[in-house]
């Protein structure tokens, strides 16, 4: 009997199958299908085929489960994804997001990620940025100049 990750994307299921343990942490076999879709869709049927692959069978779970929340963040967040979600302290829209798409809905991108307005959050990047680049300006311990890498 083929896996719901074979059967959404119309593709042959064998024992040897490498959707089927990806998609062991969703509970619903309705939800399995939705996230196969959904990844299959964002990353392609062969791309998804091919990361999964070329990851260890034990590693290929936690695999799947990044590719759907960066697949979702993307959506709601194209700019900045994932990532990005969660570096603005907004993780709870991309969990949302997965839920949404476990859930069979659909997903589109939020207007608060499409603006270039400044908000708390993209300020306080600006000052870890600033930050980081003083970071590059080094001090020679034995001389008393400065140098930048």
């Amino acid at each position: 009997m083929s896996c719901n990750g074979c059967r959404v994307l119309r593709k042959g299921c064998s024992e040897g199958c490498i959707l089927r343990p990806c998609l062991q942490w969703i509970e619903s076999p309705e939800a399995q299908g939705h996230a196969t879709v959904f990844v299959a869709k964002f990353f392609g049927r062969a791309g998804l085929m091919s990361f999964i692959s070329s990851v260890p069978e034990s590693q290929r779970p936690s695999l799947f489960q990044s590719l759907l929340f960066e697949a979702c963040g993307r959506t709601v967040n194209p700019v900045n994804g994932a990532v990005g979600l969660l570096w603005a302290r907004n993780w709870h829209v991309c969990q949302a997001a997965v839920e949404t798409v476990l859930r069979g809905g659909t997903l589109s991108p939020m207007p608060d990620f499409l603006t270039d307005g400044r908000s708390p959050a993209s300020d306080e990047a600006s000052e870890f940025e600033v930050a980081c680049s003083d970071i590059w300006k080094l001090k020679d311990p034995k001389s008393s100049s400065s140098f930048e890498v």
